[in-house]
């Protein structure tokens, strides 16, 4: 709109429209209004049109129905009565016809609350509840589902309260880092692969897809967090240096190898507790914009710690080895690139 007097933009150029090498198309035509006028008169006739149709009764026959309140607005003369002005608009009539509000919570009489009846239910619903639960106890003997059910109990209410503290300014970087978070299904097709160099079948196969696209979802993840993040960072802000959470992650890689080297392998276990942990720290972590990047980087912290201590843990012979690193390390660039 500006382009008469130059422009808003540089590359304007007057009464002329540029295209841009990346697409982007500069307009900057000081004729609008005239340009505008063919759409204007479309749009025009089609409301006028619509309109006359309105007044078309199911037989086809042309009826105004003064009770339709956009006809009885726009009608002038009818049967040689002159109607206009309307003496009832819509808006008048609604004022006329619309009633006080009552504040009923006001006006009703304060019923005291019955604290008794309320702490009884709460009580008898928490009773259900803990009695459902041990009664799962007695209805399976199966410890190995029992124990798949505390897991995944605890996941659900611990990832549920994670989530529930997320401002809502960042629910799109949430998005993207529970993406990069879920690639942790890259120990799951860690824990199948098989062969040497290749999968020797196609279990092995489907098991090298998964380690591939995961990790094409770790590092995608992670980047795409932190180009949503910096967004909300303005220049004035603060110079922040999370390159130092790269000290806590070599640490923690550090000692996991070192375990392995040692032959504890008790370690490895304490190795997925800590790499769990940081990874709902990373979730956690974007409660606000102030801890939002130190949530990114908890995050990558723990799963690079889950998928070292997978490694170490499943003891690869050398060609398998050799192809989980490549199946990690092409992956990974492809989600860096994707980002």
């Amino acid at each position: 709109m500006a382009a008469e007097a130059g422009g808003n933009c540089a590359l304007t150029q007057k009464d002329q429209l540029i295209t841009t090498e990346n697409f982007v198309k500069v307009i900057g035509y000081t004729d609008l209004p005239s340009r505008m006028s063919g759409q204007s008169s479309a749009l025009y006739a089609n409301n006028i049109s619509k309109f006359f149709q309105s007044m078309i009764n199911k037989t086809n026959e042309y009826e105004v129905d003064l009770k339709d309140e956009v006809v009885r607005g726009a009608i002038v003369t009818h049967n040689k009565e002159v109607l206009w002005p309307n003496p009832n608009p819509p808006m008048l009539d609604a004022a006329k016809t619309a009633k006080p509000k009552v504040d009923h919570k006001a006006t009703a009489t304060a019923v005291p609350e019955n604290k008794f009846q309320k702490s009884l239910k709460s009580a008898l619903g928490l009773s259900g509840g803990l009695l459902t639960v041990l009664g799962l106890g007695f209805a399976c003997a199966n410890p190995a589902i029992l124990t798949m059910t505390s897991i995944f109990s605890l996941s659900v209410i611990t990832g549920y309260f994670s989530v529930w503290g997320v401002a809502p300014a960042l629910h799109t970087p949430l998005m993207s880092i529970t993406n990069a978070i879920s690639g942790i299904t890259a120990v799951g097709g860690l824990l199948i692969m098989g062969g040497g160099y290749f999968p020797s079948t196609f279990p092995q196969a489907l098991a090298s897809l998964a380690v591939l696209i995961s990790s094409v979802n770790i590092a995608g993840g992670f980047l795409v967090t932190k180009r949503m993040l910096d967004v909300f960072k303005r220049k004035t802000d603060p110079e922040e240096h999370n390159y130092l959470y790269g000290i806590p992650a070599a640490l923690s890689i550090g000692a996991i190898l070192s375990a392995y080297k040692m032959g504890a392998v008790s370690v490895f276990q304490m190795g997925y507790l800590a790499a769990s942990l940081c990874c709902i720290g990373g979730i956690t972590g974007l409660a606000s914009q102030s801890t939002a990047r130190i949530g990114n980087s908890l995050g990558l912290i723990g799963i690079s710690t889950g998928v070292v201590t997978a490694l170490a843990s499943l003891n690869f012979s050398g060609p398998l080895l050799t192809q989980a690193l490549t199946l990690l390390a092409a992956g990974g660039a492809a989600g860096l690139v994707l980002g």
